[in-house]
């Protein structure tokens, strides 16, 4: 468990208080970063904090400003924001609790783990996991962390519990105004089936460390050549992939489908001759 928790505070459920901590349940490990590089010189390019007129300025010189009006700031001291009074910077009040997948997926943002924070929170801990796994509900509330309020859910994960938070209504955009001018036509209904059917097919239940992150491995691959070429120019694949066609129509997307379907019926036919060709040559 890492040492030291995103945040401490209390689940609270009417007048019980559980004393619990919060961890990121997701890493940035994956991930390939690059930095900024003077060219000619091949030294990394850095950034100052400079004021006009006087130039680079001091850290401890700095404090957070609002601009009222143009060239015009509020200014605030660290003591001043830390000392603004919310009860969700030590309490989560779980003040609502709603059915499970009824909240839409493009609120989700980030999760974290919820663990007690002691022996003597467990026992309340359990009773409120147990009691969200039969109701099958989430909790919803409030909590202060890293500067600012977020609405988050809890919900049961194995043993703990899993905190998400979640968007506010004002930061999502409207759909309609991206999904206004697809249009309400039926699909054709053969074409449908035939949709259906290899969903149907493809249908297996979801396992994560089936899926690799294919960009990042041909970065490391392309740095790796890099390293080998010694600086010399490396132009590599342009694509992970085989090229998409180009346009389609209905007859295009019917024959595609139906491909797609004959091509897995082959497979599933052509495995059991392997499987006997093994045997006999065992034999």
């Amino acid at each position: 468990m890492p040492a030291r928790a995103s945040w401490k505070g209390q689940i609270r459920l009417a007048l019980v208080a559980i004393p619990v901590e919060i961890y990121p349940a997701t890493k940035s490990g994956s991930t390939v970063s690059f930095h900024q590089v003077h060219e000619p010189s091949g030294q990394r390019v850095r950034y100052e904090k400079v004021v006009p007129g006087i130039g680079p300025v001091d850290r401890d010189e700095i404090v957070k400003g609002y601009e009222v009006d143009k060239g015009e700031y509020v200014l605030l001291e660290p003591e001043e924001v830390e000392a603004v009074k919310l009860e969700s910077k030590r309490t989560l009040e779980l003040i609502q609790f709603v059915e499970q997948g009824e909240i839409d997926a493009i609120y989700f943002e980030k999760p974290y783990f919820v663990v007690p924070q002691d022996e003597l929170a467990e026992d309340a801990f359990i009773v409120l996991r147990d009691a969200l796994k039969q109701a099958k509900k989430v909790g919803i509330g409030q909590l202060a962390m890293r500067g600012r309020e977020y609405v988050v859910s809890v919900k049961p994960c194995g043993r703990g519990l899993i905190l998400e938070t979640l968007r506010y209504e004002e930061e999502l955009r409207k759909a309609e105004s991206y999904f206004r001018e697809i249009c309400d036509d039926k699909p054709d209904k053969e074409l449908l089936e035939l949709a259906t059917s290899l969903i149907d097919k493809k249908s297996a239940p979801f396992d994560a460390g089936k899926f690799e992150d294919r960009y990042v491995e041909a970065l490391r691959d392309l740095i790796d050549k890099k390293v080998k070429a010694k600086g010399k120019r490396v132009i590599g694949d342009a694509t992970l992939g085989e090229e998409r066609p180009q346009g389609s129509n209905v007859v295009d997307l019917m024959a595609a489908l139906k491909a797609s379907l004959d091509e897995g019926k082959a497979k599933k036919k052509a495995a059991p001759k392997k499987k006997a060709a093994a045997k006999k040559k065992a034999s």
